[in-house]
This record gives C-alpha cells, structure tokens and sequence, in this order.
C-alpha cells in the first residue's frame, strides 16, 4: 500500500513537471513623446538578451518613424533581436480606436480600422524588417471590428489584457485570432513601486505556474512599458487626458525618474526574470511562438450527432476530449459542411416565423440557403429565410439541431446563446481609460462582440 502511493505521488509529479508553463513578456513600446523612453527600450532589450530571454516589443507606429528620424538604429536593432508586434499608429492622439469604431458596424468598421492603422503596422514592418506578430489595443481602446482587418492585415494573434471578453482566464480562439487575453489572475507584473516587495510579486507567480501546473499546463501574462521605467507619469497622460488634442508643439514631457529610481526598476525586472527561469517547466515565449503552442482553430472532428445534442440546448463551444468547437464550426458541420474559419453575423435578429413547425421542403431550402451565404460571404448570415419569414441565426442553429431529418415537418426550437456570457455586459468600466473622454461608453462594441461569441472557443496547448 505504502509503494502504491509512493508510486502515484512520483506519477503525479512527474505529469505536473511535464505540464508546460508559458510565459509571454510584453512590452508596449509607445512613448515617441520623452527620448528617454528610447533608451529604457534599448536597455530592457539588451538586459533580456543578456538573460537568454526573448520579449514581444509592440511598437506603436509613430514610436517608429520617431526612432527613425531620431537616427535610433541602436534601438531598433536591439528590440529586432526579441519578437516584433504592433501596439496602433498613434496610441493616444483623438481618435482612438474605440472613439472612431463605436458608432460603425461590423464591415465599415473593419475598413475604417485598416484605413486609420494600416499605414502604422506598415511602417513598423519597414523600420523592424519583419511583420508584426501581434496586436494590442492602446489602453481599453478596443473593438472588435479590428479582428477582420488585422487578419487582412497578416497579423494572427491579439496580445494584451482588457476586460471586454475573457475566458477561465487563459488564451482563447475569437473571430479566427489568437488571443491572450482577460487574463485575470494569470497577468501579472513586479511593481515598479519603491517600497514595493519583489518578493510578493515571485510569491504570486510561483502561486499561479502551481496552478497551471494541476490543470495540465497554461500561460501567464506579463507586461510592461519601457516609458515607466524612466518617467513617473504616462506620457500620453499628460498630454491628452479625457480626449484632449494637443497640437505637437504643445507636447510636454513626462516627469522624469531619478537616474537612481531608474536603475532601481530595472534590477527589479532583472530580478523578476530570473526568479522565473528559475522555476522548473517554465518556458518564455513571444506572440509569434504562440499559434505554434497551441492546436489549429480547426483540429479535430466530432460526430454530428454529439454536436447536435450540444446544440439543442445551448449554443455555446464543445470540448471533447480531442479537440474543441466553436457554435460557428458545429454550425456548419449541421448543414454538412466541411468547417472553415467564418466570422459570426454582422447584425441581431428576431425570428418572425409564427409557426410551430416549418415544412420540410421550406427547411431544406433555408438550409441550402444558409450554407450557400457562409460560402460566399465568410460569415454567419443573421437569419435563415422561410419564406417571407425567417429564424434568427440561433433560433434556426436549435432547429437544425433538433432535426432528425425524417419527419415530414420540423419543430421550431429557440436558440439559447450562453457563449455570449464570455462578453462583458459593462459598457463604461470596459472601456475606462485616461485617455478616452469622460464617461465613455461603448455598447455597441460590446454588442457586436456578442454577435461574432460564435467564433468564441478556448484555445488547447499542443499535446
């Protein structure tokens, strides 16, 4: 007895060593506003290099053609040795992605998104030498509809932290992106703060990589910016605090750190990454190792049937023991087809079919119907159309689910959209920020968030 648990304890820690533990070390490189932000970036850069470890820099478009035109090749070259992402062209200067996109759809605003930002994550790629990896929104300035045009874009993973849509905490497939993102406990950062402990900060990672550790392995978020640790106040702060414009010659500079203050920071994250290497199964990683961790959006299959009892009674992701589901893949596999990456409709509606029962002849032709509009457009259509009437996208998904195919008339179901749960439901603390003009509230982001919860679904380490 006592060698039988001896053995199982040996097992236990054997399978826990073998649990990976990733951690992604960010850096949103911004401040084009105090030059001493250019060396806090050269000087992070070439400390980690030192360690053996690799950040993701996400550089927002102006910081690059400002170390361009500063003649900052150091630093360029320096931060090009980590992985490059993409951090928006102007950060903080009106109007931010949030302001510009809260008023727009699905479509306009992925077009306005591309218009206003690609010249950024196109400049960043010419100073760098390489596409960005990732993006990340500037402070709680996101939107959804920036997904389609950064997938337009070349960039397949959106690294950063925010409350607006999260789930258990751990990366997660939405809208056909890689996210980390709502992290929660697993994002984490060693205060810059004098006084502040390191020692509390180690604590809490060692606490979190135990945890990930029993669930069979997971990742941890950590971030910083390199302005913090030569300023003692935010530079876009300062400037253009609850939607202010300044013109350029009106710019002032942050307050400045001591140089002692300084050096201080950073020993506290050289002390940081150490402790964690340290740790055993802990790995670094950058955004572009990220989609090489984890399983392909569309791994796996699952029976028809498994994905219609799922169906039948909410509409929400499937995890089997090989693979996951969006409801937009289940969807398709419903209506025979082969799932490909879709996005979710581009507007809510309500069913205005009255009957209790649609012929089968009017069902197979909304189904023909429906499948054909995926093909075409790439998304989810809004409803699928009995005639005159129609079923809204989900009421339709439950019907089909429901559909043994036989008889001669199919029983109308009522979809229920429990993935839309993962989405936050507060418009103003979602998108609280210094930046944005006071009282900023944003619903209808959040809305259109809830319509592409289709694509929502967790995203597996590679085994």
């Amino acid at each position: 007895m006592i060698l039988q648990i001896a053995l199982s304890l040996l097992l236990t820690g054997i399978a826990m060593a073998a649990a990976p533990v990733y951690v992604v070390l960010w850096f949103d490189t911004e401040d084009y506003i105090e030059p001493a932000a250019d060396d806090a970036a050269l000087r992070i850069a070439t400390d980690l290099e030192r360690l053996g470890v690799r950040a993701t820099f996400k550089v927002v478009g102006e910081k690059a053609r400002t170390l361009e035109a500063r003649g900052r090749v150091d630093v360029i070259r320096a931060l090009s040795r980590h992985d490059i992402g993409y951090h928006a062209n102007n950060h903080s200067i009106q109007p931010t992605p949030a302001v510009y996109l809260r008023d727009l759809g699905w479509l306009d605003g992925a077009a306005e998104f591309e218009r206003r930002e690609g010249p950024g994550a196109a400049d960043v790629k010419r100073i760098f030498g390489v596409a960005p990896s990732c993006y990340g929104q500037p402070g709680s300035s996101w939107g959804p509809q920036s997904y389609r045009a950064l997938l337009k874009m070349g960039i397949p993973v959106y690294l950063d932290e925010g409350s607006q849509v999260g789930l258990d905490s751990q990366p997660f497939w939405f809208g056909s992106m890689l996210h980390v993102f709502g992290m929660d406990r697993f994002v984490m950062r060693a205060s810059l703060k004098e006084g502040d402990k390191l020692e509390d900060a180690e604590r809490k990672f060692d606490e979190a990589a135990a945890e990930l550790r029993r669930r069979g392995g997971g990742t941890i978020s950590i971030y910083y910016h390199p302005t913090e640790f030569v300023t003692t106040e935010f530079w876009d702060g300062v400037n253009f605090a609850k939607g202010a414009s300044r013109e350029r010659s009106e710019w002032v500079r942050p307050k400045a750190r001591t140089k002692e203050d300084s050096e201080r920071t950073f020993q506290v994250l050289a002390g940081f990454v150490r402790h964690i290497r340290k740790q055993p199964g802990v790995r670094f990683v950058t955004a572009r190792e990220l989609p090489q961790l984890h399983q392909s959006p569309m791994g796996g299959t699952v029976s028809r049937e498994t994905i219609a009892r799922h169906m039948v009674d909410r509409i929400a992701f499937l995890e089997t023991t090989d693979t996951v589901l969006s409801p937009a893949e289940m969807l398709q596999v419903l209506l025979g087809m082969k799932p490909r990456e879709v996005e979710g409709p581009t507007m809510r509606r309500t069913s205005t079919y009255g009957g209790s029962e649609i012929p089968r002849a009017t069902f197979d032709r909304a189904k023909k119907d429906a499948a054909s509009f995926i093909l075409k457009e790439g998304r989810l259509p809004a409803e699928a159309w009995l005639g005159v009437e129609f079923l809204s996208i989900a009421d339709f998904a439950a019907t089909l689910a429901g559909d043994d195919g036989k008889r001669p008339a199919v029983t109308v179901r009522r979809g229920r959209l429990e993935v839309e749960k993962y989405i936050s439901k507060d418009p103003e603390h979602s998108f609280n920020w210094p930046i944005h003009p006071e009282g900023f509230s944003a619903p209808g982001l959040l809305d259109l968030a809830r319509l592409q919860a289709w694509t929502l679904k967790p995203a597996r380490l590679k085994k």
